[in-house]
Order: structure tokens, then sequence, then C-alpha cells
């Protein structure tokens, strides 16, 4: 990562033996077919899956029978009661993460997408670690392939937990670097009715070939409805989007897509079938051709999925990076970002300027999927606080559209972006890398993501130059971040207090006790922070972000009314 002049004394601090703490402020019809992966019976993550379908069967049969009660005769005298709270099973934490980026050949309206190998130096790994109970206890968890089969186990079903007569000490079973050809699931069983925490990332690098960078993902939960921004279909982008089911229910899938000039309605954009246990790839020029703004809404029915959007550039023979765009937060009236890395504004203003570089610079994404316009107010933060954003920071985005904000003139270093507006909208922003025409480069983007909580696993791929990017957009915010060895041991943790308004950098260090860092347990309090992993390549123009996802739900309850 590009040090500025205030790197010495308050720019980053690499927290060598994983105590050192960072301030603040110290700163159907024409679609490009699909790609289906052969489906297996008895995937794990389905029974998960399956599970949880099944609690929330019961839960409506329940809600039905009290409705139909409502309906009949009631004497004079009934009255309602209240019941306790009616709890759900815990169902099992399932992340899918996405398979290597692949080139995409020739394809032909109407045909299914055809990709070729990855370059020869392309590696795509994926580290993942399972959290220990209360008990001490790591929760049965694997590493498998979407179809069911096994890649690594993590750690094999504990039975009924026990009671430890002294406070156990925090562990956890991980997965370090393990190389994948193809979407994988890591999934860890509930304990004690409650949902183990488990986190994944996998990581994609190249030296070579026209995908030549770095792109990393977490590996996401599967929901109903998500929302991605930043995708792009011009001419010497490519945007496949890919969708996958873990579930052991079919999923039928449909797209809204939304460009700079409006929603763009698509034939062949609603009703996607999702088999269980198989990835679809949608090609999206085929449904939005030279978009050079698209975001996609994605709502299944049936089997919840992910979604993630391979997302490459090629300028003539020079590659321009790749990256996985994944879902960001649903619209709202605020979102923020973090870890955005700012190059120097004056050489990006020069390199912008040339023919096919329009997007090789810093950028907002805003999306409104409603039909009011949004008065939007942004606002950036930096080591040291607020910066000013050229041209006052405040923009009217077009109701049903994508409205692109640029961050060119920004200073050199590391931000927290804020986006508010009294009506709701998605956002994403893109970060770049690399300042010659003539030479490649990577962009990133890094989507708008929740509040931190009280836990988070943040696994960090090996190699390169890692940081933590933490925001406090308001007020003051105290971050725990407590690594993560390979070996499996949970290391003392380091705190990071950080003044409201500003950022936060933490540079990633190599190794924690002789053992290399797979990555953090990370708790917030005090007021909103947002958390997330910057990755970059010394000597290369590689970057990429991850950012930091929810924590593990607790078990949930449902609150049922019963009347006689």
């Amino acid at each position: 990562m590009h040090k500025d002049g205030n790197d010495a004394a308050t720019g980053v601090h690499e927290a060598a033996d994983g105590s050192d703490a960072a301030r603040g402020n110290t700163d159907e019809a024409p679609v490009a077919g699909s790609v289906k992966a052969p489906g297996a019976r008895g995937l794990s993550a389905r029974g998960t899956v399956a599970g949880v379908v099944s609690a929330v069967v019961i839960v409506a049969a329940a809600g039905s029978l009290v409705a139909a009660a409502s309906l009949g005769p009631q004497s004079a005298g009934s009255r309602p009661l209240d019941a306790p709270l009616a709890a759900v099973p815990a169902g099992s934490n399932v992340g899918i993460c996405p398979g290597p980026a692949r080139l995409l050949e020739g394809t032909p309206v109407g045909t299914d997408p055809q990709f070729s190998p990855e370059s020869a130096t392309a590696k795509s790994l994926v580290s993942a670690a399972v959290l220990s109970t209360n008990a001490g206890v790591v929760p049965g968890s694997r590493l498998a392939e979407l179809n069911g089969n096994p890649l690594a186990e993590i750690a094999k079903d504990p039975g009924v937990p026990t009671a430890a007569p002294t406070p156990p000490a925090l562990l956890a079973g991980v997965v370090s670097q393990r190389t994948v050809d193809s979407v994988s699931v890591l999934s860890a069983d509930a304990v004690g009715n409650q949902q183990a925490t488990a986190g994944a990332v996998m990581s994609y690098t190249a030296t070579d070939g026209d995908l030549r960078g770095l792109a990393a993902a977490g590996c996401q939960q599967p929901a109903n409805d998500l929302w991605l921004v930043g995708a792009n279909t011009s001419l010497g982008r490519t945007a496949v989007l890919n969708l996958s089911n873990a579930s052991s229910t079919p999923a039928t899938v449909s797209l809204e897509l939304y460009g700079a000039a409006g929603q763009i309605q698509a034939p062949g954009s609603r009703g996607l079938l999702v088999a269980p246990g198989t990835t679809r790839s949608i090609v999206l020029a085929g449904l939005a051709p030279d978009q050079e703004k698209l975001s996609i809404h994605a709502r299944s029915a049936g089997g919840p999925v992910t979604a993630v959007i391979q997302q490459s550039v090629l300028r003539g023979l020079t590659p321009g990076g790749v990256d996985f765009i994944v879902p960001g937060a649903a619209p709202a009236t605020r979102q923020v970002m973090s870890g955005l890395d700012i190059q120097d504004p004056a050489s990006a203003r020069a390199l912008t300027a040339k023919q096919g570089f329009a997007d090789a610079a810093a950028a907002l994404h805003i999306t409104v999927p409603g039909p009011a316009d949004a008065v939007v107010e942004i606002k950036l933060y930096g080591r040291d606080g607020q910066k000013a954003l050229p041209g006052g920071g405040v923009v009217t985005a077009k109701g049903g559209s994508v409205t692109e904000v640029s961050l060119a003139g920004v200073p050199t270093g590391q931000y927290t972006v804020a986006a508010t507006s009294d009506v709701s909208f998605a956002a994403a922003a893109r970060v770049t890398r690399g300042l010659k025409s003539d030479s490649a480069t990577d962009f990133a983007w890094s989507p708008s993501s929740a509040r931190l909580g009280s836990q988070h696993v943040v696994t960090v791929p090996r190699g390169g130059e890692r940081y933590l990017v933490f925001g406090a957009p308001e007020d003051r915010a105290k971050i725990t971040y407590t690594p993560i060895t390979a070996d499996g041991k949970v290391r003392a943790a380091a705190t990071a207090d950080i003044a409201g308004g500003t950022t936060a950098v933490i540079k990633v260090p190599g190794e924690v006790g002789g053992t290399e860092v797979l990555g953090y347990v990370v708790s917030a309090s005090g007021d909103a922070a947002y958390g997330t992993v910057l990755l970059e390549q010394d000597g290369r123009t590689d970057i990429a972000t991850v950012a930091v996802a929810a924590g593990a739900a607790g078990q949930e309850q449902v609150a049922v009314k019963l009347g006689y």
C-alpha cells in the first residue's frame, strides 16, 4: 500500500505481536445461458437449510392455526393470553465461497458461457476459521465442494457440550490456504442451540494473462434478496453473475437491472432456475449490453442463494484488473463503505484523461431503486479526520437509476465514506491501483457493509500487504481485534480506540508467536463502526477489499399469541 506523509506518525500500525493498538485519529431469451455443476444428494449444507426451513414451516403452521381460531366464533368471555416466545432452533452457519476467476470465451447469445482455464500463474485459495464455544468445543465443521464432495474436515461433531470447571481458552478450527477449483461451502453446525461463529475468504491471484490481478471475497451466507452494485458491460468489460444454491430446494431467481438511464427491462431476467447443489452463470452483457454503470437486484423464490459478479477489464491487450463484486447492504437511507485507498490525485487525473481509462479512478456508485430522486450527502473520513469532497459532497441521484460520483481530487490516503439521504439507496465504492496506461492496472469494489457487532471472524489471505481498516463516522468507537493463527490458537487481543470521524489502519503482521496469521476475531463497542480487509501486493498494482460480514445470529425467538 502506498504511504503518504503521515504514515510515520499517524498512518499504519503493524501489530507485530498482535498486541499493538491503532488510534483512529492517528488515523429467456437472449440470455447467455447457464453453467450448472452436477448436483449431489446428502449435502450437509442442504440438510442444514432444510432443518431451518422445517422450523419455519412449524412456526408458520402454528400461526395458521391461530389465524383460523381467530376467525371462528368467540365466546363473550374469551381473552388473549400472552404466551412465551417460541424458540426457533439455530441452524448451521453456511458460507458459500466463489469459484476461481475464469476467462470468458466467445459467447453467442442463446448459448451457455464458455470459460477457459486460468492463467499459468493463477491461484485460488480458501482460508476459514470456526471459533470454539464457551465450553471450549469447536463445532462440527467442514469445507466441501458445492455438490457435496468433501475438501477438508475442520472438526468432528462434539456431541452434547458439557460445562467446563473453569473457563476454557478460546480455540479455532482452521483451514489455511486450501486450493480450490470450483465453488466451495464452509458449514459449521450449531452447538447448544447457538449458531457457530465462523468465517472464510476466497482469494484469486494471477501475474499473467487477461485476468491478471488480485480478487478476494468473503464466503457469503445464502439469502433470498441481494443487491450488487458496480457491474460494467461496456466495451472491454466482462461481467458474469454467478448464482449458487447450496440448499436442497430449487431456487427461482429473478433479476432487476438498473443502469444510468433507468431500470432495464431485459427479457430472460426472470424465472432463472438454480438447481440444488449447482451454480448458474449469466453473462450480464446478454441482458444489459453497453452499460458502464449497472446494478443488480436478485430475488430468489424457494431456496436461498448467493450471488457474485466476476468483473474484469481488458483495454486492448492490457489487463485492467479483475474483482469479485459481492452483495452489499440492502437499500437504506445511510450506507457506509470502508477500506478506500486513494492514489495520487494528479497522476490519477492524467490517467483517466486517456481514452478507455475513465473507470480507472476511485468513484462511488449510488443506486436508487424507487421512483423518487435522492439528495445524497457524502462524507469522507481519513486518519486525521473528515476530508472535503471535491464538488461539495452533495449530489442528486435520479430515482430508478445508477449515479456515479467521482472521487477525483481526494488526497492520497485511506478513507471511510458515509452517504446519507432521505430516500433509500444502495451503494458501493470503487478503488483502483496503477497509474500507467501501458501497464496492467487493477481495481476493487468495496460494498456498503453492516455495523460491526460483538463478534466477527475475519479471515485474511496469506501473503502481500494486508490491512484492517476501521471507520467510525460519527462518535468514538473501540475495536478489539484478536489474532487467529494457522495452528488454531487465538492469541492476545489488541484494541484500537478510534476517534469519531476518523479511519484507523492496522497492518496485519505475517506471524504472531511464530505462526502465520490466518485471521482475527473482531468486536466493536461504542458508536457505530465499520470494517474492511484491504489487500495489496508490494511492487505490483494488485488490490482487493473484503468487507467484514455481519456476525453469526444466535438463537431466534418468535412470539406466538393464543386465544380461547
